[in-house]
């Protein structure tokens, strides 16, 4: 079938980034030791770049897009490499088989894909894309960040990129929304920030979503938590105990969120509710909201209190807020009050303690009138466990601090430690020492576990339950 032919429709949505405004990359500046040979190189990525404009532009003009939209995609990208080797092969500048492999496959990236950023979401071990700027492109691997030799041509490439990204998903974002989070089709969180809020150009922050969905065994193989800590907290998931899973940004609160909603029974029926969608629950009886932002006119805006509102018109057993970060706390909380038992939520916070302030604060920002007093019961009564986790220095992921609610203690919210993380110091390549251990509580839930036909032996609570960390 012919796909080459007249220009009949707009073709905005396969424009990809390199027609248009974008200038070729200026070179570098390089010291006058810098050789004959190495200002060749900077010449012929110039006339390259000027080839794939040039070619991407023929491309678009001679595609036959009313027909390509009833392919499938792996019938579009076949016709496109195609059309792509033709138009290489009509090419007056004089291109080696190199030249011609590689500016095709960008060429691809560009019109099938999100550009630069394609050999790095195929990369499965990256973890985070950060783009500070469009020549300054950082990732995480294993915990720590990297630099690396991607770059976008310039400013105008990098949003280019980042407004495909968001029109996708029915958003979008210029001066008079300068901000947005998204997600890509793969379940990645995206955030954009754009100027002129962002002041040296576009920033792009990509955190990817894991093909491979980890486990409770695959957290204790890391040094995450021990398989006590893990048998714990399989028991609170069985057994309904409202969770709040605290810790920073990057801590690996969704992941924990991930696999403790992996042990809610299948016949409960779960509302999900999140500002980007990116939660993986696997069971049949799942209900997945997401916000909407404002449209163009200012209007049509959906909160996550909206939703919370919504959900408990729709007879969940559970409801599972991705990040509790306003408003949407009251309600929540209310939830969890009202025979919701077993909901769960993730908020910003560095400590167990914090965490509780945090939410005493959302309540007092929400505009809610109510004591203080009234606050804290209201909490209290609620919220049964603190998880808290934290991102070390060297890139692991640790549960620090498993912590009960036990109730109201002069006013305020007592708390018991059951399992803590002990940091002892650093080893010779700036790893982190230290152990899990049990503090000797045996907890309130312990009871609830059994009736639940989830028994905790008591002997994992015990004080000398550890194990060191290398």
């Amino acid at each position: 079938m012919n796909f080459l032919g007249s220009q009949r429709r707009d073709k905005k949505k396969w424009e990809g980034s390199v027609s248009g405004s974008a200038r070729p990359p200026a070179p570098e500046p390089k010291s006058k030791s810098k050789t004959t040979s190495a200002k060749r190189d900077d010449n012929r990525e110039v006339r390259l770049y000027e080839v794939k404009k040039r070619v991407h532009h023929r491309l678009l003009e001679r595609l036959d897009l009313s027909l390509m939209e009833d392919l499938d995609d792996l019938e579009m990208a076949r016709e496109i490499r195609q059309a792509l080797d033709l138009l290489l092969h009509e090419e007056e500048e004089p291109l080696n088989l190199s030249e011609k492999t590689r500016l095709a496959q960008e060429l691809e990236f560009e019109i099938l894909g999100l550009g630069p950023l394609e050999p790095l979401l195929s990369d499965p071990s990256i973890s985070d894309i950060l783009v500070n700027r469009y020549n300054l492109v950082y990732v995480e691997r294993y915990g720590k960040l990297e630099h690396t030799d991607i770059r976008f041509q310039d400013n105008d490439h990098l949003l280019k990129i980042i407004q495909k990204i968001v029109g996708n998903v029915g958003r979008r974002i210029d001066e008079s929304i300068p901000m947005v989070d998204a997600r890509l089709p793969d379940g990645s969180r995206v955030n954009a920030i754009i100027p002129p809020l962002a002041l040296d150009g576009p920033i792009l922050s990509i955190r990817r979503f894991s093909v491979s969905r980890p486990s409770l065994d695959d957290l204790v193989e890391k040094g995450s938590l021990t398989e006590e800590m893990g048998t714990v907290l399989k028991a609170i998931a069985v057994a309904r105990l409202n969770v709040i899973i605290s810790g920073g940004t990057g801590a690996g609160k969704t992941t924990m969120l991930n696999i403790l909603s992996g042990f809610i029974p299948g016949y409960e029926r779960i509302i999900t509710i999140e500002d980007s969608a990116e939660l993986q629950l696997q069971q049949e009886h799942v209900c997945r909201l997401e916000t909407r932002p404002t449209n163009v006119e200012g209007k049509g805006e959906i909160t996550q209190r909206d939703l919370v509102r919504n959900s408990l018109r729709m007879r969940p057993d559970r409801i599972i807020v991705g990040e509790v970060r306003g408003p949407e706390v009251i309600d929540m909380l209310q939830a969890m009050n009202t025979g919701h038992e077993g909901s769960m939520a993730t908020i910003h916070a560095n400590a167990s303690r914090e965490a509780l302030l945090r939410l005493e604060t959302m309540i007092q920002l929400s505009g809610v009138a109510i004591q203080e007093k009234a606050m804290r019961q209201m909490i209290s009564s609620s919220v049964d466990i603190i998880i808290q986790l934290v991102r070390h220095s060297d890139g692991g992921r640790r549960v620090v601090a498993l912590t009960e609610v036990t109730g109201m203690e002069s006013g305020v919210i007592s708390l018991q430690d059951i399992f803590l993380f002990e940091r002892q110091g650093v080893d010779e390549n700036e790893n982190i020492l230290g152990r899990f251990v049990a503090t000797g509580v045996r907890p309130r839930f312990a009871d609830r576990c059994r009736i639940f036909g989830v028994p905790v032996p008591d002997v994992i609570f015990n004080p000398p339950k550890r194990m060191p960390i290398h």
